[in-house]
């Protein structure tokens, strides 16, 4: 499965952020390109591709730019105008070298390194299905008020969800909307806090509102249903509990169909634009945009998969929504000299190659304003699969640890939610801490209706609880090697940035 977060993430020091806001602003000489006529070379002879086309944001723009896309042998999917964002198929293999020298063009490229086929997460290994008998054998040990399935749940506890559901569940009136693999709102913990309306499929770049789109094509795409329950299963006497239990949730499908289940960058720009304009306050983000684990700046296909994404980002965010998405799962420092990337592009074939985390950036998570989660286990140490890196990290929670075991009647150190065909399973992951993130900032949201995304997130950082740097060696696996090295101090550090996210303490 590529790559949902439990897959592996990055994301950037406030400096670094800064400048690549400012690297993404008109490119040199786009201005004074000459336009691309009818009479240029439109081969159709190369593989069919899906591009991302970028331009300024006026209507003529966009128009001469739409009449060079077809001159250049491209069709256009859909332009989100707002953003000066098309996207186009061709199977002109010049097309991107053409489409760049047209006039208004910023930038353009590839999004994907393989042909088209008819129509990645952060998990870290296989889902563990709860049977029937071990359901019964957990709900006998429920207490009162609690969820038949809460005691295996002490992701809850770790940060006071629990508690906090009796004080203040989360508001109707807040919207997270999982962008991801599908959520199977049919599941009875799902159901009561679904919403229909600011959920679609954006697999390909068009958005497809059609009722039930939003649903997993078959049950081996779990990882949205999942990540739903973490955020807002209900307090119905069914099953789990969410961090923020009355609030609605919505799902935005980005991921192909197939079993390669891949993030490409049309279907993050069609989904960011989506759930903007559809009133989500936050977006779940537990995954990296496919095909490339780093885009580089210097690659004009990679430069253009940054340009666009980062365009519908902060489209989202200057209407009220905050981006909050995992770190990864590579236990790398994120704010190391070299990477290798071993990886990428993962739609053909792999080139391994070291970048630059400074450089070359994890979309969307290292894009500026998004919130990057840490991943923690039930002894509130760093998971051993977590990256890390003081500067990248905003703040943590639990996204659970094979190797920290808590006392529960299952004995799982993972995460316990919802799964589709009415299941429920454990996973582990920054895929797992992102939607405690994201269940804490819809708490807050409930609390303070008008705070903006940034204001948000300095609260999240502000209501933290912070740990500090372990005293010992970091050994995650406890194999007795060093594994880590946290770097800072007791309020912010690489392990944990601001620190584990509380939810009692965002709804006192």
């Amino acid at each position: 499965m590529a790559h949902l977060r439990s897959r592996r993430r990055l994301a950037l020091a406030v400096p670094v952020v800064l400048s690549l806001t400012a690297s993404l602003g008109f490119l040199p000489g786009a201005a004074s390109a000459a336009p691309l006529t009818a009479s240029a070379t439109t081969s159709a002879d190369g593989p069919n591709l899906a591009y991302v086309v970028n331009t300024r944001t006026d209507h003529r723009t966009i128009e001469s730019v739409e009449k060079a896309i077809s001159a250049a042998g491209g069709t256009v999917v859909i332009a989100y105008e707002k953003i000066g964002v098309i996207v186009v198929h061709s199977a002109n293999p010049d097309f991107g070298k053409q489409i760049r020298a047209v006039r208004g063009v910023q930038s353009a490229g590839a999004t994907r390194t393989a042909p088209l086929t008819a129509a990645g997460t952060t998990d870290e290994g296989a889902a563990q299905m709860l049977s029937a008998a071990e359901a019964a054998k957990v709900s006998r040990t429920a207490a009162a008020g609690e969820e038949p399935l809460e005691a295996d749940q002490w992701d809850l506890r770790a940060i006071g969800a629990d508690k906090a559901a009796k004080t203040n569940p989360g508001s109707k009136n807040v919207t997270v909307a999982v962008i991801d693999v599908g959520v199977d709102d049919t599941h009875p913990d799902i159901a009561p806090n679904f919403s229909p309306s600011q959920s679609a499929n954006c697999v390909g770049g068009k958005p497809d509102t059609t009722y039930g789109a939003w649903r997993p094509v078959d049950a081996g795409h779990y990882h949205g249903t999942h990540v739903a329950g973490e955020i807002a299963a209900a307090r119905n006497g069914i099953g789990v509990a969410g961090v923020a239990p009355g609030v609605k949730v919505s799902g935005i499908t980005v991921a192909e169909p197939d079993a390669s289940q891949l993030f490409y960058p049309e279907s993050v720009v069609c989904a960011f634009v989506f759930a903007a304009d559809h009133g989500v306050e936050i977006t779940n983000n537990s995954y990296y945009v496919d095909p490339w684990l780093y885009n580089c700046l210097d690659d004009p296909d990679q430069r253009a998969i940054v340009d666009a994404v980062n365009r519908a980002q902060l489209y989202a965010q200057k209407k009220g929504t905050l981006n909050v998405a995992a770190a990864g799962n590579s236990n790398d420092d994120l704010d190391s000299n070299a990477l290798v990337d071993a990886s990428s592009p993962d739609d053909s074939t792999a080139v391994t190659r070291t970048v630059d985390p400074h450089k070359c950036f994890d979309v969307p998570t290292q894009l500026p304003g998004v919130v990057t989660v840490a991943s923690t286990g039930v002894t509130g140490a760093k998971s051993y699969f977590s990256s890390y890196g003081k500067g990248v990290i905003d703040v943590a929670a639990p996204g659970g640890d094979k190797y920290q075991i808590p006392d529960t009647p299952s004995k799982n150190g993972r995460i316990l939610s919802t799964m589709p065909n009415n299941q429920y399973g454990f996973l582990q992951g920054t895929s797992m801490a992102t939607p405690h993130v994201a269940g804490v900032a819809a708490l807050l949201k409930s609390k303070y209706p008008w705070a903006s995304p940034a204001q948000l997130q300095a609260l999240l950082k502000a209501e933290a609880d912070n740990p500090g740097c372990p005293t010992a060696p970091y050994d995650g696996n406890g194999d007795g090697v060093v594994d880590a090295t946290c770097v800072g101090g007791k309020h912010v550090n690489g392990f944990y940035g601001a620190g584990i996210v509380n939810a009692l303490r965002a709804v006192k």
